[in-house]
């Protein structure tokens, strides 16, 4: 988005996450139950070294209230693969995953020429399965499902597998 074209509501809901927001990023994610918490230092890390591929939703008062995390797949420079989505609990329900994730794809494709998202969700993830039905909606794209990494794949116990979200090509959605 140029400087004459911004928008002080998207800027916020799609805003770069700093190093001072990973903090918040693992206390939203560990507040969702839903999500694999991943540890505080992977936050840090993920807000330092991909913070051009994700997004942060803030509150009026500039905290994080919302994130997505993504990169970009080396393979597949097109591909933006979308690893957490995640909304404080107060501020569900208000549409903000979408326009996080609406936003991001927006910046990626005008920055990197991405046209493809890609994510992995757990069966029975119903809100998730809507989030991202939806976006390929909005985005006059296909989605495609296959089992990524099936059960027997994840050493640490019982995990259901993680089926991949392929969507694509997008288009823009209407304003």
């Amino acid at each position: 988005m140029t400087a004459a074209h911004a928008d002080p509501l998207t800027d916020r809901l799609a805003d770069r996450p700093s190093l001072a927001d990973g903090a918040a990023l693992w206390r939203i994610a560990k507040d969702s139950r839903t999500l694999d918490l991943n540890s505080s230092y992977s936050y840090l890390l993920w807000c330092r070294d991909f913070a051009g591929t994700s997004a942060v939703a803030r509150g009026e008062d500039g905290t994080p209230v919302g994130f997505v995390t993504g990169y970009v797949r080396p393979d597949a420079p097109r591909t933006l693969l979308v690893w957490q989505v995640a909304v404080d609990a107060a501020q569900r329900g208000r549409g903000l995953a979408a326009a996080m994730l609406d936003g991001l794809v927006r910046r990626l494709a005008a920055e990197q020429g991405v046209d493809t998202v890609e994510t992995t969700i757990t069966p029975g993830n119903t809100a998730s399965e809507r989030l991202f039905t939806s976006f390929a909606a909005r985005h006059g794209a296909q989605v495609t499902r296959e089992v990524l990494f099936g059960t027997p794949l994840f050493p640490d116990g019982p995990h259901d597998p993680e089926v991949l979200y392929r969507i694509g090509p997008l288009t823009p959605p209407p304003h």
